[in-house]
């Protein structure tokens, strides 16, 4: 069994209202992301405040943390999420730009669409948005980072993600690196913390049996997380670790009951595996475990 890697989303649309510990300047997010990588996880990801950002713009906010980090630990991966630009390709240009830069060695995919939807006072589902990426853009997304050579974390919201990604991947078009990543829904709205959404799989042990049978015939690595829940609590942490799968962590997905910081959220899963007697992967370890085509960051 491979040691287990910990990724930790760090901020996603969670705001300082929400939970002060929200890391959100890119001083805050660099001294989170060392925190971590410190404690063993290996791989990170966060959002920019300003979504309406793109191209050299967001390129320039997501290397002002990145560059931090880098500098202290070359070997570690970082990974930034999309924009509100006006264009397909506009809304990969930073990506691109952390590429050339050698700043990022991995992406984002999210390979299908669905209703995101929230509860409104009746106890049923209002509109929250449709999360659109069509077939064709799903595509150039793959095309994009084989061409940049980043590996993929591709993110499943709901079967029809995962039946577009194994398609990919019989293809022999997964772009090298690639993991996939089971986003299990919580109990609670991840934008503002509210009880109630609904999209995608419950985050229940049973649940991720259900994705895991339709993800029998892959080999690419996976792992699971908890949106708007407690990936921990739900004891899907356990269950990866026990079955050779992988977690995500962080203030991007955690809704519930506490506040925490993104340290305490890795420090209870590292407990798990220490109980199970599995070994965590450094960002070197995590790097081979995957096949990332790039390698360290080099001044």
């Amino acid at each position: 069994m491979d040691p287990l890697i910990i990724e930790v989303a760090h901020n996603g649309s969670a705001s300082k209202k929400h939970n002060p510990n929200v890391p959100r300047s890119p001083n805050e997010v660099a001294a989170d992301i060392l925190e971590c990588l410190e404690a063993g996880a290996s791989i990170f990801h966060s959002h920019l405040e300003d979504y309406t950002l793109y191209g050299q713009a967001a390129a320039d906010q997501y290397a002002a943390a990145y560059n931090q980090v880098l500098a202290k630990r070359p070997d570690a991966i970082l990974h930034a999420t999309g924009t509100m630009a006006p264009t397909l390709e506009d809304r990969w240009t930073h990506i691109g730009m952390l590429a050339d830069a050698g700043i990022t060695r991995m992406a984002f995919t999210d390979p299908g669409s669905c209703n995101v939807g929230f509860t409104d006072e009746r106890g049923v589902p209002k509109s929250g948005y449709v999360y659109a990426t069509p077939y064709e853009e799903i595509d150039y997304t793959f095309a994009f980072l084989r061409e940049k050579k980043l590996g993929s974390t591709v993110s499943i919201y709901e079967p029809n993600f995962l039946h577009a990604t194994l398609a990919y991947e019989r293809a022999g078009l997964m772009p090298q690196g690639s993991m996939v990543k089971f986003y299990m829904s919580g109990d609670y709205n991840f934008i503002d913390g509210s009880k109630g959404q609904y999209w995608g799989i419950k985050a229940t042990p049973t649940g991720l049996a259900a994705y895991r049978e339709m993800y029998a015939s892959s080999k690419l690595p996976w792992a699971v997380c908890a949106i708007g829940g407690d990936v921990t609590a739900t004891g899907l942490a356990k269950i990866a670790i026990e079955e050779g799968g992988h977690i995500r962590v962080g203030l991007e997905d955690y809704c519930g009951p506490r506040k925490p910081k993104n340290i305490e959220l890795v420090e209870e899963v590292i407990a798990l595996a220490k109980a199970a007697g599995r070994p965590l992967a450094t960002s070197y370890d995590a790097a081979a475990i995957l096949n990332l085509p790039r390698g360290p960051f080099r001044t």
